[in-house]
């Protein structure tokens, strides 16, 4: 690791300030920061502290909905009773990530724009076309844990599990840079290979991520999160998926389903969306939707067997979020 600077923020336009030399990095848990710097992946000239801006570690809910601070730590999304009681697929998204230790370190926003966790783009022996080579190993390579959609350009998975509860549940951020705030849809802010292989989300260099923010949900509104890991504890989702539903009674208004693990951004799983609006949610409606959702997927020589999983996660959280498990 190389020598750097290092300073605290005393708020956020002092830290935006600081950022508009491309080696400056922000440094909020640094869970992911730190690695990729021990790993090589990346050696800043100055690390920006803004772990100690109290406003930007909030939790509040209004009539627009719920209201988040990229320095809220996942322990703390796991465990609020009001995020537990009415958006239940993101507190048990933030609960199934990682060990307790890193939970109580990571942030919400360095959670959402962590970069892969891809072996090989973690590997400086490999100069993959994430890091501006002309080959993606995975796709010839080990791949069993890689993307089954996608993934024809790099065959990253997104790495945040509470992202894939989030864009479910119809999240929005806000983005503030030196030249004010913007607010995308955080499906937005993902940045697909295909518009820049080198990058996961469209945050410019002078841009903090400042705010999430979950509409609030209509009457009739369940959620639910699943994730299937080899082990229970500390491992990367092989699959996890998050479905909102809006019920009728048991009968499917509309409905929001996310594969996370699946693609190198969340993956809206629309086709079984649509399945599912005007139907009652059993056994029968969840078993067609979890087909429709893979149809499409490209499995490689080592991932196929991720499509069965996806079928069985899929099945199972929608029967969870209909109140038909």
């Amino acid at each position: 690791m190389k020598s750097f600077e290092y300073t605290a923020a005393a708020n956020v336009p002092e830290a935006i300030a600081q950022l508009k030399d491309a080696n400056v990095v922000v440094l909020a848990g640094g869970v992911d920061l730190l690695d990729r710097m021990k790993e090589g992946l990346v050696s800043p000239s100055r690390l920006v502290s803004i772990r100690s801006l109290a406003d930007l570690a909030f939790v509040r809910e209004d009539a627009a909905g719920l209201h988040l601070g990229p320095l809220v730590t996942l322990a703390q999304l796991a465990e609020h009773k009001d995020v537990r009681a009415r958006y239940l697929a993101l507190a048990d998204a933030a609960a199934h990530a990682a060990t307790p230790q890193i939970r109580n370190m990571a942030t919400l926003g360095g959670n959402l724009i962590q970069r892969p966790r891809c072996w090989y783009f973690r590997s400086a022996d490999f100069h993959c076309r994430k890091k501006g080579g002309s080959t993606c190993f995975a796709q010839e390579g080990e791949n069993q844990y890689h993307a089954i959609f996608g993934n024809n350009l790099c065959a990253i998975v997104h790495p945040s599990t509470p992202a894939t509860a989030l864009v479910a549940l119809g999240a929005r951020v806000k983005l503030t840079g030196a030249n004010g705030a913007r607010e995308l849809a955080l499906e937005e802010l993902f940045a697909p290979p295909e518009k820049d292989v080198t990058r996961e989300n469209v945050l410019a260099q002078d841009e903090l991520l400042t705010e999430v923010l979950i509409p609030a949900p209509a009457n009739g509104t369940r959620s639910a999160y699943h994730k299937q890991g080899e082990k229970e504890s500390f491992d990367w989702p092989i699959a996890d998926v998050a479905v909102v539903l809006e019920l009728a009674g048991r009968t499917c208004r509309r409905a929001s389903i996310v594969l996370g693990a699946a693609a190198p951004v969340p993956l809206r799983a629309k086709a079984a969306e649509a399945l599912l609006v005007g139907k009652t949610i059993d056994e029968r409606s969840a078993a067609a939707a979890a087909e429709a959702a893979m149809v499409g997927a490209t499995p490689l020589a080592k991932n196929g067997y991720k499509v069965a999983v996806f079928k069985a996660v899929i099945r199972r959280t929608i029967l969870a979020a209909g109140g038909a498990a």
